[in-house]
This record gives C-alpha cells, structure tokens and sequence, in this order.
C-alpha cells in the first residue's frame, strides 16, 4: 500500500513539473514576443554564393549577450538539423522540420566561434555563433554546430559586418 502510494506520488510530482515546465516556457515566449517580433523575408534573390553549404546541427538562438537567455518564440528555441549558406545578401539558415531563418547581410553584426550557446557546451571554438540584430532592433545570438568544423574559419574571415 505505502508503495503504491510512493509510486502515485512520483507521478504526480512528475506531471506537475513537466507541466510547470511547459507554463514557464510559454511564459517566456510571451514576454519575449515584443522584442523579437517579426523575423526578416526572404528575398526574391539572395545574390552569388560566397561559401558552399556547412550541414550541422541548428542549436537555438539566445537574446544576446546572454549565452543561457534561448529565444522561446516560435521555433527559434528548437534544435533542428540545418544547413547554413552565405550569399551576398546575407545568411540562409535552412532547418529541417521547422522554418527557415533569412539573416541579412546589413543585420550581421560579428560571426564567431564560441564554447557554448543557449544550454549546448562544447570544446572550445565548437559552435559558429552569428549575432545579428532583428527588425526590432534587438540583438541576437544564432548558435549553429557544423558537421565539418575546418569551415569555421572561412565563415568568421568572410565577416563583412555592417555596423
């Protein structure tokens, strides 16, 4: 009987975590949603192609320069497979099963490499993290982990920040 009671309570303690869990990241995509607004169309033409495609894994985007502060709004905080091309108008940041992210050229502010972003940590210099600034005028942080890291480098010499 006390076992059961035992099992009954870990349950129900485990429901109501999650589903304080789920209330609190709704939360923060309501209280995020004025800040980040719309996200920038994608233009009819993006221009040549600078950098052949990085394939890797899309880690979430932070309001920067808060590293932990995942962006809830929409689908901006879910992990997704992706592939990330530079153009001369700016950054497509293609995601499989969730939207696609147009980061234009004159919004970039810094591409860099990073140890970690919005709760995923690696070795150093494993993330290539683009911080560019929104419609709204915020500034965030998308964290992207290539499947060939040797292309960081190309990615962070071909800056061409527009501050």
């Amino acid at each position: 009987m006390i076992r059961a009671l035992l099992v009954i309570a870990c349950i129900a303690f485990w429901i109501a975590m999650t589903w304080l869990m789920y209330r609190g990241w709704r939360a923060r995509a309501a209280r995020q949603a004025g800040c980040i607004g719309e996200l920038p169309v994608l233009p009819q033409d993006f221009g040549a192609q600078l950098l052949e495609p990085t394939t890797g894994l899309y880690v979430g985007s932070t309001i920067a320069p808060n590293w932990q502060d995942r962006i809830a709004v929409g689908d901006l905080g879910y992990r997704a497979t992706a592939e990330l091309t530079r153009f001369e108008r700016g950054i497509l940041l293609e995601r499989d099963g969730a939207s696609v992210i147009w980061i234009p050229h004159e919004s970039i502010r810094e591409i860099r490499t990073e140890r970690g972003l919005a709760g995923k940590v690696m070795t150093a210099d494993g993330l290539l993290v683009i911080r560019w600034q929104l419609p709204t005028g915020t500034e965030i942080d998308t964290g992207f982990r290539g499947d060939d890291k040797s292309a960081y480098r190309q990615w962070v010499e071909s800056n061409g920040v527009c501050a």
